[in-house]
């Protein structure tokens, strides 16, 4: 391998190291001198203490023929390669020295002539010097003269400055100048501490006189209630330059910075009054908000002055700052109490803003804004908390109209009316609201800013609140049942009792609206306009779930229903129940008529009708007829073969025939009776005639009859079949009910034998008649 094949960074290492052990003046080896052969190694050539014997030696141990001529190569290639190295290395170093010794003959060369050049300029500057000092002592006398001259002329303006100040004070006086007279008084004291009890005696008790009249001015300005603060202060800053002790008026000047706080506090109550007027051009003139912060800047500028006057007062001026900032925060409080949008707010925080940031201009210490920050979140999270008050309240209202009389002149309130407009008061009051807190977000003011957090979260748990409270608040108005006090009249107590029934009718309806409607659209409008991040740790969820409102208001809403259906129930089977607790139906008299609580039943249901018509849908459900149905067989209109076996129940036996065909009948057919109450006008009516007729068996198992009784309930209950029958939904069921009250009228009966057919159908023929006659609307 020859010497070209080297790597150069190992060529240039081992260049430098034979170069630098050639320069050495203390060459050092890597093996000891005492090393024995063992340590010897190939690369010893490079060291001062290489043995070349033994290099031979060791080298022809590790290394064959072949190897030795190769290695004679390497080494005839570095030897020469380093005297070429070394001769370039002398002259480059020759190269150098060439140079140096140039640059020594010119060094030289330059040097001559400086010298002699040198030893003229120092004969100029002692020449320039002696004429230097001699112009000096020509004009030293002069210059003296001069100067003494000029002494004389200062002494001379301040004496006649003495002797001219009291006149200076007077004209000081008139023109009320005393800021220039403390400067003038001031300039003098010097002088007077001097020669004031000597030259200038006079002089010295005419400004005393003047000062003490100034004094005393400067006294009344200090207290007077004319003037302003700003002019106060500047009276109190003249006294302690003319070392008056004011720390005696500290007091009175801090009683007077709380009275201006008074009269400051009574602009900003000007100014909330004024902001709420929004819809009003303004004026020509100073505005309120104007006038109030030149009135707050004049405070500033008044605790800057008594700073000064008296520095250890800061905990004091502290305490006013803050005093400011709470009454400008409870003026705010009792705003938030009355009805106020967030517009109004906005003005109330933006002049409170305002003072503060003027006030931490001069009272930095007092940490304002951290102080009106946490005040701040107070009055915000009121607003909130007032404005879901307020909705709730408008909800109420709403509802309150159903139960209230209308006066003479005033329509009546429809329940459907009642309904829309409660509808009208959650759904766009709720978006209102909404609207009204987006300007809360979207307004740029500081103190906003840092609670943006804490209103999207204040919002989300107003919103949830609200909707639990309202449940609670639907509950309240439905449970206030007690209409019927004896004070007061039976119309009236009617009037109650109907207004109740619409009323709970109505909440079963809005809380199916709200949870069908309004949570959808205010869960949307919450994701939209208050969706960024709040303070609210994960840890607690989310502060709006509308699921859970939403489960809320389903069970209100069938509670509600169920609750319609069951005092609707009430009131018809107290009407049962005196129908068939007050006559004595053993001997009862034969039929001639169907009874009168069969019309107060049918009106009943009309009443329960028009309510369901003005607020509940119509079904969508086909109606169930006996025909589309396993209802019951047994109806005397639709079976013939039952009438006859009616006619024959004479006996015992016959009276045991009917029971076992019934129970029968029971289990063979196992209709459903009882479903789930929808939102709809059959599914309701059709329920209420179910437990009504449910009720009216329970009271006629109750009785005994004679055959009269008996065929009484047969007329009435054939006659509410035939009308009844349009106005349910599961016609079916219906009338396997009234066949239940017939058969526990039979069961009841001593001598249950029915009616003829043609008796029966001639007395409800009459009854139909007689109703056509006097509703000839309905017919």
């Amino acid at each position: 391998m020859g010497v070209d094949d080297v790597p150069m960074d190992d060529k240039a290492k081992r260049m430098r190291d034979l170069l630098s052990s050639f320069y050495s003046d203390h060459p050092h080896s890597s093996i000891p001198t005492n090393a024995s052969s063992k340590y010897a190694t190939l690369d010893t050539i490079n060291t001062a203490m290489f043995d070349a014997d033994q290099y031979m030696n060791l080298l022809v141990q590790k290394s064959n023929l072949e190897g030795l001529l190769q290695r004679h190569v390497e080494m005839a290639a570095e030897i020469k390669n380093l005297d070429t190295d070394l001769q370039m290395l002398v002259y480059e170093n020759y190269n150098k020295f060439i140079s140096a010794t140039d640059t020594i003959k010119r060094m030289k060369t330059n040097i001559v002539g400086m010298e002699s050049n040198m030893e003229q300029l120092l004969e100029k500057i002692m020449s320039v010097q002696s004429r230097s000092d001699g112009v000096n002592t020509s004009l030293f006398e002069k210059r003296e003269h001069i100067e003494k001259l000029h002494r004389t002329r200062n002494l001379l303006r301040k004496v006649q400055f003495i002797y001219d100040l009291p006149s200076r004070l007077g004209k000081c006086i008139k023109s009320e100048a005393y800021a220039d007279a403390v400067k003038f008084y001031t300039g003098a004291m010097p002088i007077f501490k001097a020669y004031g009890d000597s030259s200038f005696l006079d002089c010295k008790r005419a400004s005393d006189e003047a000062v003490a009249i100034i004094i005393r001015n400067l006294q009344g300005k200090l207290f007077s209630d004319s003037e302003s603060i700003q002019s106060r202060a500047e009276a109190a800053m003249l006294l302690k330059q003319l070392d008056f002790p004011v720390d005696s008026l500290k007091a009175k000047l801090l009683e007077k910075l709380e009275q201006f706080l008074d009269d400051l506090q009574l602009e900003s109550r000007q100014i909330n009054n004024a902001s709420a007027d929004s819809s009003e051009p303004p004026k020509q003139g100073n505005s309120p908000s104007s006038d109030h912060e030149a009135s707050t800047r004049e405070f500033m500028e008044a605790i800057r002055a008594y700073r000064v006057i008296f520095p250890d007062s800061e905990q004091q001026l502290i305490k006013l700052a803050q005093d400011l900032v709470t009454k400008h925060f409870e003026a705010t409080q009792k705003q938030n109490e009355r009805q106020i949008c967030s517009t109004d707010l906005l003005g109330m925080l933006r002049v409170i803003w305002t003072d503060v940031l003027l006030m931490d201009e001069v009272l930095p210490e007092a940490g304002l804004s951290e102080f009106s920050l946490k005040a701040a979140r107070v009055n915000v999270k009121q607003f909130i908390d007032c404005t879901f008050s307020r909705l709730l309240l408008q909800i109420s209202d709403t509802l309150r109209k159903i139960q209230c009389r209308p006066n003479e002149g005033e329509a009546e309130y429809s329940l459907q009316s009642v309904l829309e407009a409660s509808k009208k008061a959650v759904s766009e009051g709720s978006m209102d609201v909404l609207q009204d807190f987006c300007q809360l977000l979207d307004d740029s003011l500081g103190l906003l800013v840092k609670l943006r957090g804490l209103i999207i979260d204040w919002v989300q748990e107003g919103f949830q609140d609200f909707f639990r409270k309202l449940d609670d608040h639907f509950l309240l108005l439905s449970g206030k049942t007690n209409f019927t006090g004896q004070d007061q009249g039976y119309t009236e107590g009617i009037q109650k009792e109907k207004a109740l029934f619409g009323l709970v009718l109505v909440l079963a309806q809005l809380c199916f609206f709200i949870e069908q409607s309004a949570i959808p659209r205010i869960t949307e409008e919450i994701a939209t306009s208050f969706s960024g991040s709040g303070v609210r740790g994960y840890e607690y969820g989310p502060a709006f779930v509308p699921a859970e409102i939403c489960r809320i208001y389903r069970s209100a809403g069938e509670k509600f229903l169920h609750l319609y259906v069951k005092m609707r129930t009430q009131k018809v089977s107290v009407l049962l129940r005196k129908r068939f607790t007050t006559p004595n139906w053993v001997k009862h008299k034969e039929p001639r008529e169907v009874h009168m609580f069969v019309d107060l039943f049918l009106q009943e249901l009309d009443s329960i009708g028009t309510e369901v018509k003005q607020i509940l849908p119509q079904g969508l459900h086909r109606k169930h007829h006996r025909t589309d149905s396993n209802g019951s067989t047994t109806s005397s209109r639709s079976n013939p073969l039952r009438d006859d076996k009616m006619i024959r129940l004479n006996t015992q036996r016959a009276r045991s025939q009917l029971l076992e065909t019934h129970l029968a009948k029971l289990f063979k057919q196992k209709m459903e009776i009882f479903t789930k109450i929808e939102h709809t006008q059959e599914s309701v009516v059709t329920t209420i005639v179910k437990l009504c007729l449910k009720s009216l068996q329970e009271f006629v198992r109750l009785q005994t009859f004679n055959r009269s009784g008996f065929q009484q309930i047969q007329l009435d209950i054939r006659y509410l079949r035939t009308v009844v029958k349009d106005a349910v939904e599961d016609e079916a069921v219906v009338d396997f009910l009234f066949d239940e009250v017939i058969v526990a009228a039979a069961e009841r009966c001593l001598d249950p034998i029915p009616l003829e057919p043609p008796i029966l159908d001639k007395l409800i023929q009459a009854k139909l008649s007689k109703t056509s006659e006097e509703n000839p609307a309905s017919s």
